[in-house]
This record gives structure tokens, C-alpha cells and sequence, in this order.
């Protein structure tokens, strides 16, 4: 093997182990976060909360991050910081610790923002920096570091069920060891990143063809939004209340109801995986109209089937509705190229935000109505998948441009 070809297999290599890298520290970084929902029923019963007082709970780390998360990719687009991946972790080591001792309602909000703001740092930058490892697999890149989170995501309820059980939410203190390993891989993730980031930065900035006009942009970057309201308010329904769905309605033990929440998000990994590669070959918008729009009619079906039945069918709408996210991320950097940082701000803040605003909604609705009837009214939200059609053709807009080129 000659000189040349050392390098770019050494070059190949580094880049796969950096989105190995992020994958896996985004694994740690929502196995953290999903740990919040998983322990709502040990909170409630410990702090005597009512359902307006989870929701609260998912609508505090929620907004914090929705409201950081669009200010740190665009502070970062400016200006690059690579110890931000390790000091956002920092953040939620110490919301972990907070939590662990919280002996109020108040401390445990407290302990959610902070939570929360590990995340807002830690996203926007995680995201480009997969992007610039990404050697032109965009789609590819971002389902990558979103598998290891929706994977982190379905861990955090079978690590409560099997650690905190019957042992108290002090036995949070065993998660902060996953912060610790986080932050060290980050700091070496962040290393490469200082290193390359001269080199790479041209893969944020490459504009994916004939440009649109500014009023297309901005519609379509609307259109995205109220595909990711859909996605998440639904999601949010169920990552915040299935498990207390399962315990009123099949009168299921809370640990039973926990392997059931992993159940579920481990098929929204299995998912998330799908959206990118697919997308990258045959088109992000088709992507996006199977994963929202297809999914509708097991979401309306849901309310009115046995537990067998839920079980299935809430696997079936994980796979399904998990590959979008992936591919509206990338087709909104697409859209607006050089603005990665802002991009996946927006699009990981407004997510958030949107969990957690719905969240306390669908707490109050709880509240006020019935646990059952919340699910009958999600049902509803994959529908605005339609809009999907107002999209522009992005491939078809690139072959144009290549065509013009030759």
C-alpha cells in the first residue's frame, strides 16, 4: 500500500470513529435525559405530584433546551468551540448529582433545566461536527449520532427499572458515571475537531445546488417545524405517559410499564437508523412523507386495541415515525447551507421545546379529562404529514444543476 493511500484510509478510518464517537456519546447524553420520564411514577408517588406537576417536570428540561440550543448553534457558526461538547456534559453531571439529592419539587426542576442545558450545548455542535465527518453521507452521518441517543433514549427506562425500582431516585448517583465517560470521549472528539476543523469546514457551506428563492426557504423551513411539532407532541405522549397509560388501563406493575417504554424506544432506534441511508439514496422528502404521514393509521388504531396489541402496534409506529428526524434535519441544512450550527439548533431546540410544551399540555389534559383520552386526540397529529406535498424537490433540483454543469 503506498503513501496516498495510507493517508486516506487513516483519513477514512478517523472520520468513522468520530461518528462512532458522537453515536455513542449521544447514547450517554439521552440515556441521562430519558432517565427523567422513566422515573415520573417513583417522583409522583415520592413528591405527591399530580400529572400538571410531570408535565412541568419534561417542560422545564424541555425549554431549556429549546430556548439555548438555536443561540448556541448560532454563536458556534461564528465562532467554533470544540471543549463545548465536553462542557454541555458537564452541565448535566451536575443536574444528575442535583437530582439525586433533590429533597423538593423545586430542586428536581432545578435539576431538569440543567439537564436540559447539557443538551442545548451539546447538540448543535455534535451535529456538525457529524456532518463534517461525514465525507458527503450526510444522511447517513446524521442517522448515525441519532441512533446512539433514540438507543440511549430506550435505555434510560430499563436502567431505572432495573436499578431504581425498589431502591429510591438516590440511585440516580450511579448515572453520573455515564456523564463522566461521556465527557472524557467528548474532550477527545472535540481534540479531532480543533485539528480538522480548517480542513472540513467546506462540507457546512457547500450549497446543494440551484439555490431557492428566499420566501421558498422560509416556507419550507415552516412546513419542516409543523412536521417536527407532529413528530414530537406525539412522541411526547408517549416517552411522558404510556407508562402510566398501561398501568390505569391493563393494570400492568410499574416495572412491567417501564420494559414496555424501552420496548418502544428501542424500536424508535431501530428506526432512526433507517431514514438517513434511505434518504440519501432515494430521497429525503419520500423519507418524510413514509415516516409522518404513514403512520397515522396505527396511530388511530392505538386507543382502541388490547395490550398485546399496543405493544405491537407502539413498535410498529416507532420504526416508522423514527426515520423522519434525520432526514428534516438534513434536507433544512440543505436549504440553508453554512448555517449548519443554527440549523440544527432550531430544528433540536424547537424538538425540544415542542416535547415540553406538550408535555404540560398533555398533563393538563390529563388532568382534566383522562389519560385515555389523551391518546385518542394524538392520535390525530401524524395527519399534518400532508403537508409534506408543499415541500420543494431537492434532488431534482441538484440532477438539474449537475445536468447544467455537464
Amino acid at each position: 500500500m503506498d503513501r496516498s493511500t495510507e493517508r486516506s484510509a487513516e483519513a477514512g478510518n478517523t472520520v468513522m470513529r468520530i461518528l462512532l464517537a458522537l453515536s455513542f456519546s449521544h447514547l450517554l447524553n439521552d440515556t441521562i435525559q430519558a432517565l427523567l420520564p422513566a422515573i415520573y411514577p417513583l417522583l409522583k408517588a415520592e413528591f405527591a405530584l399530580s400529572f400538571t406537576q410531570i408535565g412541568l417536570i419534561t417542560f422545564c428540561f424541555q425549554l431549556t433546551g429549546s430556548i439555548l440550543q438555536p443561540a448556541v448553534g448560532y454563536y458556534t457558526d461564528q465562532r467554533p468551540m470544540p471543549n463545548s461538547l465536553a462542557i454541555g456534559m458537564g452541565f448535566s453531571l451536575v443536574g444528575l448529582v442535583l437530582l439525586a439529592f433533590a429533597s423538593t419539587y423545586a430542586w428536581v426542576l432545578a435539576a431538569a433545566c440543567l439537564v436540559g442545558m447539557g443538551s442545548a450545548v451539546f447538540h448543535p455542535e455534535a451535529s456538525r461536527v457529524a456532518r463534517m465527518a461525514s465525507g458527503g453521507r450526510h444522511g447517513f452521518a446524521q442517522s448515525l449520532f441519532q441512533v446512539g441517543g433514540n438507543f440511549g433514549s430506550s435505555l434510560g427506562p430499563l436502567l431505572a427499572a432495573l436499578i431504581m425500582a425498589k431502591t429510591g431516585h438516590t440511585q440516580i448517583l450511579w448515572f453520573t458515571l455515564l456523564a463522566l465517560l461521556a465527557i472524557v470521549v467528548l474532550t477527545r472528539v472535540g481534540a479531532w475537531y480543533r485539528r480538522h476543523y480548517s480542513r472540513l469546514r467546506s462540507t457546512l457551506e457547500r450549497p446543494p445546488g440551484t439555490p431557492l428563492m428566499r420566501a421558498r426557504v422560509v416556507m419550507s423551513v415552516a412546513i419542516l417545524l409543523a412536521l417536527i411539532f407532529s413528530k414530537y407532541f406525539y412522541l411526547v405522549s408517549l416517552t411522558s405517559y404510556y407508562t402510566f397509560y398501561l398501568i390505569a388501563k391493563f393494570h400492568v406493575s410499574v416495572r412491567t410499564a417501564q420494559l414496555a417504554l424501552f420496548l418502544f424506544q428501542f424500536s424508535v432506534a431501530a428506526g432512526t437508523i433507517l431514514g438517513g441511508p434511505v434518504g440519501d439514496r432515494f430521497g429525503r422528502k419520500y423519507v418524510i412523507w413514509i415516516s409522518i404521514l404513514g403512520v397515522a393509521p396505527f396511530t388511530l388504531i392505538l386507543p382502541h386495541v388490547g395490550l398485546g396489541w399496543t405493544l405491537a402496534l407502539t413498535v410498529v409506529i416507532g420504526l416508522v415515525l423514527a426515520s423522519a428526524f434525520s432526514a428534516i434535519l438534513v434536507f433544512a441544512q440543505d436549504l440553508i447551507p453554512g448555517r449548519t450550527g443554527l440549523v440544527s439548533g432550531l430544528f433540536f431546540g424547537f424538538a425540544f421545546g415542542v416535547a415540553g410544551v406538550g408535555s404540560a399540555a398533555l398533563g393538563w389534559l390529563a388532568d382534566h379529562t383522562s389519560i385515555f383520552h389523551v391518546f385518542q386526540v394524538c392520535a390525530y397529529l401524524p395527519l399534518i404529514g400532508l403537508l409534506t406535498g408543499f415541500l420543494p424537490n431537492m434532488e431534482g433540483a441538484r440532477r438539474k444543476a449537475a445536468a447544467l454543469v455537464r
